[in-house]
């Protein structure tokens, strides 16, 4: 209570103190209070010392933000480049117009206005466009800003705001100051590793990592490493040149030692992308919901030169436009590329739609011939991965009368190269279609039903596509009943494997499309029973291929020699989703991603099935391998490594046989450390011991057994252990 007294004694001073501060001419009311009201506080002036101990005897700088002047068109965008019409037509264009931007957002009640010249009564090639928002039509200048409508109109969208900007151009042009000379970073740096070793890129929780694989080490020699980097997933492009990263804004391409920002696209709410082969383009898809009840989901492609990162193309339109006939749902990529050109000036890609394929030429970004290739029912289409050939399947039509057909055509002379008509007394369930990833054969995995619709069988239509007028054959298992669980290609080579069985243990059948005399004749080389694989996995180089359990049969792997057909390794890793070869062939990783909630992260192997290191992370989204380009040697020059592969060869093993002495001499190093500090640890307990105190305690502990002598022997052991085994050639 006394310091709460003491309190209030104190407040009502300070109060009293302050109340005489105030000058006694300012007016009071009734009781003695200021009236502030009447005060004029400019004729007031503070003390000197007051002024100074609150700072305003100090020159004050204030920064004033330009007022933004809120016209209330900031939802508006103007559409330019539109063609000039007759009043008749009027209505035509608008419900174009209207379709488009119907796909993007909601345009107001009377929020389309197409000007027109009073005298002529055309339009003036110009409209404005009224959205619910300004994110709208802010989305609608990023979507449809060079938006081609045809050959002569391609839209100039802005937002009708900038035209405030617009007109502050001066009517004289000034060129800027050139921009001083910055070299870039080479992005094919990483080609040059002495060691010749691969990169990888690997996604878990928010970090994004990327990393040497170093075998002599066995670990991943970490590169660079970034915390939120992507918004969803990465993706190298096909050389290897860039990383890309998606983001809700777009895409953004990094390379170069540090990995640095190379380019970067616009494109809100990007969902994928695709490169082209040659790395020089890029596609961006995304979907959009309807933005009111009776609209339908849109779909937005957008083309961009990685180069320049000029916009070169875009298609928008409702998903009906870009998913073939019996379609569910869209099917990444919308536009499929085709195959390496020769000169990688350009390439050719194309869309499937009802009843044809679009086929467009890029850089150009136009289509072939102005018109697309009519393929009636068509449901499914590839390129070749190498050649600009399309391969084509259309399903039987008319009630059967018009069988199914499988066809091969070249571009952009749009020729077929060989077609096949597929009959049966049944029907054709379904087909699917493998090219080799060389681009010398093309094979189709037919499904057929009896004439009675009761029993399925399958067989594969093979095409010989380096052989004149391309022939073909058609190969079935000898108990054409078995179901097909997997098909792939060698990719270097002229093998294919195929599993198939009905059991959990499938067999795993061989085939040569050459027979033991050279010559052009499907055989099978051999067949393995009773395997547990569901999946195959040929190494990049041929030869050797993994025979994989995924899924429900947990990890298993074989590592298999097709030359020898004997099994060289049988590992598992388990619960195991991907598998993929690094790009020469010598190392290969199996990786348990986030799709299952234990044991995540990644097991790195050797060709033959040796493991070499593990690495796990919680949260693992994913694991790619850094694509190479192609090889610059030709293939005699290939050839004439392989034969004197001992002289090439021994540069590298100095370099291996190196590391590993240094990593013995590091071990060897701990190992003579950790003796010293247990021998400092011994004799520093033997000196304890030997003191009078520590004999004193101890003859206390001990009583009469302490007079007892203690005998013991010391014994030096030596342990040899082996560091390496390293095999010598015979």
């Amino acid at each position: 209570g006394a310091d709460a007294s003491r309190s209030r004694r104190r407040a009502t001073a300070r109060d009293a103190r302050a109340m005489d501060d105030v000058p006694a001419s300012f007016p009071r009311d009734e009781d003695g209070f200021v009236d502030w009201d009447k005060v004029d506080v400019e004729s007031v002036e503070l003390p000197a010392d007051e002024i100074k101990r609150a700072g305003l005897d100090q020159p004050v700088k204030v920064e004033l933000e330009e007022a933004k002047e809120d016209t209330g068109f900031a939802s508006v965008i103007v559409v330019d480049n539109l063609p000039q019409i007759p009043e008749a037509k009027f209505g035509k264009l608008l419900n174009v117009l209207t379709k488009i931007f119907t796909q993007i957002g909601e345009i107001r009640e009377g929020g389309m206005l197409m000007p027109q010249d009073e005298a002529t009564k055309t339009s003036l090639g110009y409209a404005f466009v009224e959205f619910a928002n300004e994110q709208q039509a802010q989305s609608a200048v990023e979507q449809t800003d060079g938006y081609k409508l045809d050959k002569t109109h391609i839209f100039k969208v802005c937002k009708f705001d900038d035209f405030e900007k617009y007109q502050k151009v001066p009517d004289e042009y000034v060129a800027p100051p050139p921009k001083p000379f910055a070299p870039r970073e080479n992005t094919q740096a990483w080609m040059m590793d002495q060691r010749g070793r691969d990169q990888f890129v690997c996604r878990f929780g928010d970090e994004t990592q990327i990393f040497w694989n170093d075998p002599q080490t066995k670990k991943g020699e970490d590169v660079y490493t970034r915390t939120h980097w992507t918004e969803s997933y990465v993706q190298w492009s096909p050389k290897g040149s860039f990383l890309a990263t998606v983001h809700r804004q777009g895409v953004a391409l990094w390379g170069g030692d540090s990995f640095g920002r190379i380019a970067k696209y616009g494109h809100n709410g990007v969902q994928f992308i695709e490169f082209s082969p040659c790395e020089r383009f890029l596609a961006t898809g995304s979907t959009h919901d309807p933005t009111t009840a009776d609209g339908v989901t849109s779909v937005l492609v957008n083309f961009f030169d990685t180069r320049s990162g000029a916009k070169l193309r875009t298609f928008m339109g409702p998903i009906s436009d870009f998913i073939a006939q019996g379609q569910q749902g869209l099917t990444w990529p919308v536009f499929k590329w085709s195959g390496q050109s020769s000169d990688e000036s350009g390439c050719f890609f194309a869309k499937m739609g009802t009843g044809m394929i679009s086929v467009y030429a890029a850089p150009e970004m136009t289509l072939v011939d102005k018109k697309s290739i009519k393929v009636d029912g068509v449901v499914d289409f590839c390129w070749s991965p190498t050649d600009p050939i399309l391969a084509t399947f259309q399903p039987e039509q008319g009630l059967g009368n018009q069988p199914a057909r499988l066809s091969l055509i070249s571009l952009p002379s749009k020729k077929e190269v060989r077609s096949k008509n597929l009959l049966c007394t049944g029907s054709i369930v379904g087909v699917n279609m493998y090219w080799q990833a060389s681009g010398d054969y093309f094979g189709a995995k037919v499904l057929r039903t009896t004439k009675s619709g009761k029993t399925t069988y399958s067989g594969f239509e093979l095409f010989r596509l380096r052989e004149p007028n391309c022939p073909m054959e058609v190969v079935e298992l000898a108990n054409k009943a078995e179901k097909i669980v997997a098909f792939a290609w060698e990719p270097k080579g002229h093998r294919f494997a195929v599993i198939h069985g009905d059991g959990a243990r499938p067999d795993v059948s061989f085939y040569s499309m050459k027979d033991k005399q050279g010559n052009n004749n499907c055989t099978l080389i051999g067949t393995v029973k009773n395997k547990t694989a569901n999946h195959l996995f040929w190494s990049p180089n041929g030869r050797v291929v993994i025979l994989a359990g995924l899924k429900t049969m947990n990890g298993q792997f074989e590592f298999f020699d097709v030359e020898t057909m004997e099994t060289m390794a049988s590992v598992e890793h388990f619960m195991a989703t991907d598998v993929e070869w690094d790009p020469t062939g010598r190392f290969v990783t199996t990786a348990v991603t986030s799709v299952h909630q234990m044991e995540n992260g990644y097991h790195m192997w050797t060709f033959n099935g040796k493991l070499l290191y593990k690495y796990g992370k919680d949260r693992f989204f994913q694991f790619l391998w850094r694509p190479r380009a192609k090889s610059l040697l030709t293939a005699e020059q290939e050839a004439d490594i392989e034969k004197n592969i001992k002289k090439y060869s021994k540069r590298f093993e100095e370099i291996d046989e190196k590391i590993r002495n240094e990593a013995d001499s590091n071990v060897a190093s701990e190992k003579r450390a950790t003796a010293e500090k247990w021998k400092k640890w011994v004799e520093s307990k033997k000196a304890v011991r030997d003191t009078p105190i520590y004999k004193q305690a101890l003859d206390e502990l001990l009583g009469d057994q302490a007079k007892a002598k203690l005998d013991f022997v010391e014994t030096t052991v030596i342990e040899e252990e082996i560091l390496s085994i390293v095999e010598e050639p015979l």
